[in-house]
């Protein structure tokens, strides 16, 4: 296997010395071999090949070519199908605590009688204070992949609870947010492109009202991407039959370009698309297309700038490798993908055009290359200043809310009102938190936000939360006056 395996890579590494490959294997085993007989310690094949050889070959090509032992090939598998264990519950994970904001009905931490509110102490023994924030995720991954002991503090109750939660298979849906931010104008988030994330997106958008919305922003922030198929048709139900969505080209890969097809249907109300640093790969197919076709408005900041093309070759022995062999270009031409370091050979691909940079839209609108798409409006994120630092790290709103709520019923018309940021100013003060008062007036509007913000996450789930969060993001907000004019 191991050299069936080194010879595919050899052979992607090497393809303008083909020559060689036999004599560069010969080398390498010999190494091997000699490694293997006299080395201080014995030689583990698995980690040298696995863990060494492989993945240093690869890092020489590009950043994103990777090999997957058997596990995370298994992994990889399980992963396409968007199908992961868990309990169905939403936390908030705060220095040293974790606090519960959500819990699904029907899954196991509904089940088992978690409520929002709840503070996990421990799980399976590990204390939850005596880990940093680093450590905390880990905890909780590991936590989904087998029963899990949670001892529980609940507000109000003396004593502690204690919970035995077993995983189950759930589908976690891609399009996890649909609701208006104005009379007409809808808003629906894609965290992640999957097998069913266009019928996800229609539903979404019919249950708003369809084509009968005024606009639509359409949230792809902090979208990493995922399968392609999902890209074009999610393409196809904004652009006209027969517009181009991509072009892919590569040096052994022949030149291909995906249209809309001449049967679909798209939508017509006015698009706004939200990106940022961290929407990548098939997030940006979608805005690119919509971009050089003049169908979308692109807000917020430079996307990632992955565009290239993996191929997922299954290996012997339960191993694969995902290898980069072409690149994805925008309908006006635009490579996706950015420059990479002078040491990565795509780099000097003839076919990547980076060193162009000035490219037009069907109207004749100028956009940018070069890698990545270049917002037409940029709109940065809230930024952070001292206080709301402190408030978030602390977890003074969760905090607060939890509290709130114990004594407290609130429905969907609440509102924060003044007496209660009194409240919550003696509630900071009795922590030690204590900003001035031109600081506190001039972050009024912010803390009124995020305590209603957390109020509702707890009270309704985090949905309602988001919709009031929304309120003040001001990327969102750009948003709606673009497709509200």
């Amino acid at each position: 296997m191991i050299r069936a395996v080194l010879t595919l890579l050899l052979a992607a590494a090497t393809l303008s010395a083909q020559d060689n490959l036999d004599g560069q294997m010969r080398t390498f085993i010999e190494a091997f071999a000699a490694a293997s007989a006299n080395a201080a310690d014995p030689v583990n094949t698995e980690q040298v090949f696995y863990g060494g050889a492989i993945p240093h070959l690869l890092s020489r090509l590009d950043p994103h070519s990777t090999f997957f032992d058997p596990e995370q090939f298994q992994q990889l598998r399980r992963m396409e199908t968007s199908t992961q264990k868990g309990f169905g519950s939403v936390v908030s994970i705060l220095p040293g605590r974790v606090i519960v904001l959500q819990t699904v009905p029907g899954t196991p931490s509904a089940k088992a009688g978690l409520s929002p509110g709840d503070e996990i102490l421990a799980i399976n023994g590990y204390i939850i204070a005596q880990l940093d924030l680093d450590q905390l995720p880990q905890l909780l991954e590991a936590a989904r992949q087998r029963p899990a002991r949670l001892d529980v503090r609940r507000p109000g109750r003396a004593g502690l609870l204690s919970f035995t939660l077993i995983p189950e298979e759930m589908q976690s849906p891609s399009v996890d947010r649909a609701f208006f931010l104005s009379a007409g104008i809808g808003y629906v988030r894609i965290g992640s492109f999957e097998q069913k994330t266009p019928d996800q997106l229609k539903e979404a958008i019919d249950k708003l009202g369809g084509d009968r919305l005024a606009g639509l922003v359409l949230d792809l922030r902090n979208n990493p991407g995922g399968m392609v198929e999902a890209a074009l048709r999610i393409a196809g139900m904004f652009l006209p039959p027969g517009s181009k969505i991509l072009t892919v080209r590569g040096r052994h890969v022949p030149e291909k370009s995906e249209f809309v097809p001449g049967i679909a249907t798209p939508y017509h109300f006015k698009l706004a698309i939200l990106v940022n640093e961290k929407t990548a790969s098939a997030s940006e197919i979608v805005s690119g297309a919509m971009q050089d076709h003049d169908r979308a408005t692109i807000i917020g900041t430079p996307s990632f700038g992955k565009g290239l093309v993996q191929s997922v070759f299954p290996l012997s022995e339960g191993t694969g490798l995902a290898l980069t062999t072409a690149l994805y270009y925008t309908p006006s031409g635009r490579s996706i993908q950015k420059p990479l370091a002078n040491d990565f050979g795509l780099a000097a691909t003839t076919a990547h055009p980076n060193q162009v940079t000035d490219f037009h839209t069907d109207k004749g609108r100028l956009v940018k290359g070069g890698g990545g798409i270049q917002p037409d409006i940029v709109v940065f994120p809230p930024e952070m200043n001292r206080l709301r630092a402190v408030l978030d790290a602390s977890g003074s709103f969760t905090n607060f809310a939890t509290d709130y709520l114990h004594t407290h019923q609130v429905d969907k018309d609440f509102e924060v009102t003044p007496d209660l940021l009194d409240k919550f100013r003696l509630f900071l003060s009795d922590r030690q938190i204590r900003p001035g008062l031109s600081e506190w007036l001039a972050e009024s509007e912010f803390v009124t936000n995020r305590l209603k913000t957390e109020i509702f996450n707890q009270a309704f789930g985090v949905e309602k939360g988001d919709e009031v969060e929304a309120q003040r993001d001001p990327v969102i907000l750009k948003a709606v006056e673009v497709v509200g004019s």
